[in-house]
């Protein structure tokens, strides 16, 4: 069969919708063969890499046109048109998902789009190459992605290596170093609310990888004097043992911490040993000179303390530290303790987060601040979005903890939600991701700890929504169109990533 233009023009749109889903996924999860292995594994090969209504619909067209005994190749133009058709109105519905473009995304996009039209057009003869073709994007797309891995690589270790020797010419610059299972953001937060008449640069949200903080500093730094006393507050994230050695090879850290090492990517890690090791990169790096503060209340964090030579301040709220909190409360606007005699009241849910504070104090009075002028200005703290964050809409009590999800955060937030005298208690989640084989056990025991809370849990995963029905102990709730709104008085807690329109659809 002779090719024509519209042929070539539906057969790309007809692999553009699978395209862009697939490359939205994967930069989703930074582009890493690890993290999407997980993911496949978790959530189910086929059904993330090829769906379900595409190959149905598939089989339903070649199955109908069989019947007409018509050529093969009018069998592939019926599937490629059917195909393009679905594209096309995904697009106009506004259901298509894009990938953030950034350079990185829009070549392996446009890299995916010449292999396909180099498939149409010197294939187009071979009918079964192209409707394999419609299936395989995914595949087309890692093909791609590992004929650039070499030069993406040579380029993020030169942005690396350029983003370190910048650092190194600011000397009067102090780098405070936080990683950790959960806690990292609002500490960060905290920090920089503290020190905020200090001349400080801190990273911005999500950022807190090797190539994230590097391109953060290699913008940010220029904007000041290699000559200022500059305070540098940055999350550092890992998902691989090394990854936290060479952020700090990078940033040079002189203060460390590590705010709670848990069970946050241990499929990535293989075990919370390897996790806390990855971790310990960072107290590990610090100059003798330097000082590390830790989470006390943490047993893995304390373990942390083997490997650093600086000094240590270890904060917690159950003994032994040296930083301790004291007559905890949760009340209607925020946690309220004492700490060196001092009263500490921070517009911040959950007392779980005590103990960030803490770390924060810690920090500001390592740099000279008394704790009066600390408690002072941490009663003028706002929490970052979606961490944990409390708001009211139509009448709902809304916990918005929706920034990231681990175990910990989610069973603080089934505390915090059995603390609130409201009647009608709703949980709403996806679930928890890159929990390996512990994805099943920690998923029913959140169901068993919610089970006495909650009135309802709706999930946004089926899978899971499975996981968490065993420890619940009667049926929880996929969330559809059908799903019963809450009504005003009611409390819904939001765990995990959950999409805006979800909430809203709630709260009709």
């Amino acid at each position: 069969m002779s090719i024509t233009l519209i042929r070539i023009g539906l057969f790309l749109l007809a692999v553009l919708s699978p395209l862009l889903t697939f490359a939205t996924l994967w930069q989703i999860k930074e582009w890493r063969i690890d993290r999407l292995k997980e993911h496949l594994r978790s959530e189910g090969y086929i059904r993330q890499l090829i769906g379900i209504l595409r190959p149905v619909i598939l089989v339903i067209t070649l199955l109908s046109l069989q019947l007409t005994h018509l050529p093969t190749y009018a069998y592939i133009d019926a599937c490629i048109a059917v195909m393009a058709g679905m594209a096309l109105l995904q697009i106009i519905g506004r259901k298509q998902r894009y990938p953030r473009w950034t350079l990185k995304a829009m070549l392996l996009v446009l890299g995916a789009l010449c292999i396909n039209l180099a498939l149409i057009t010197l294939l187009h003869n071979n009918n079964w190459t192209l409707v394999g073709s419609l299936l395989a994007q995914p595949v087309i797309l890692a093909l791609v992605w590992a004929l650039f891995l070499p030069i993406d690589r040579i380029m993020k270790r030169q942005m690396m290596q350029k983003a370190a020797s910048l650092r190194q010419t600011y000397k009067n610059m102090m780098v405070i170093g936080i990683t950790g299972s959960v806690g990292k953001t609002t500490t960060k937060e905290l920090i920089a609310h503290l020190l905020a008449e200090k001349d400080i640069i801190f990273t911005p949200a999500y950022v807190n990888s090797e190539m994230g903080v590097s391109k953060w500093l290699l913008s940010e730094l220029p904007r000041h004097s290699t000559d200022d006393a500059l305070i540098a507050i940055i999350e550092m994230g890992a998902y691989r043992k090394g990854e936290i050695a060479r952020l700090c090879g990078i940033t040079q850290p002189t203060m460390g911490m590590i705010t709670y090492i848990g069970s946050q990517h241990i499929a990535l890690f293989g075990s919370q040993d390897a996790l806390c090791n990855a971790k310990a990169e960072l107290v590990q790096y610090l100059p003798q000179t330097g000082v590390a503060f830790i989470n006390g209340d943490n047993e893995l964090c304390q373990k942390a303390l083997a490997h650093t030579k600086a000094k240590h301040i270890v904060v917690g709220t159950g003994g032994h530290a040296d930083k301790e909190a004291f007559d905890i409360e949760e009340t209607g606007t925020g946690i309220s303790f004492r700490v060196d005699n001092v009263q500490i009241h921070v517009p911040l849910h959950g007392t779980h987060n005590v103990t960030n504070v803490l770390l924060a104090i810690a920090v500001a009075q390592e740099l000279g601040m008394d704790t009066q002028a600390i408690a002072k200005r941490l009663n003028t703290f706002t929490p970052p979005s979606a961490t944990f964050s409390i708001r009211s809409e139509r009448g709902i009590t809304i916990l918005d903890d929706t920034h990231n999800a681990s175990p910990e955060s989610f069973r603080a937030a089934i505390a915090w939600a059995a603390s609130q005298p409201i009647k009608q208690k709703v949980l709403l989640t996806p679930g928890l991701i890159e929990l390996g084989n512990l994805e099943q056990t920690i998923h029913r025991e959140l169901g068993s700890q919610a089970a006495p809370v909650f009135d309802r849990i709706i999930v946004t995963s089926k899978k899971h929504a499975a996981m968490l029905e065993e420890g619940y102990g009667k049926p929880v709730e996929l969330l559809s169109s059908k799903t019963k709104p809450l009504a005003a008085g009611d409390l819904l807690v939001c765990e995990g990533r959950v999409k805006p329109s979800s909430i809203q659809s709630l709260l009709v």
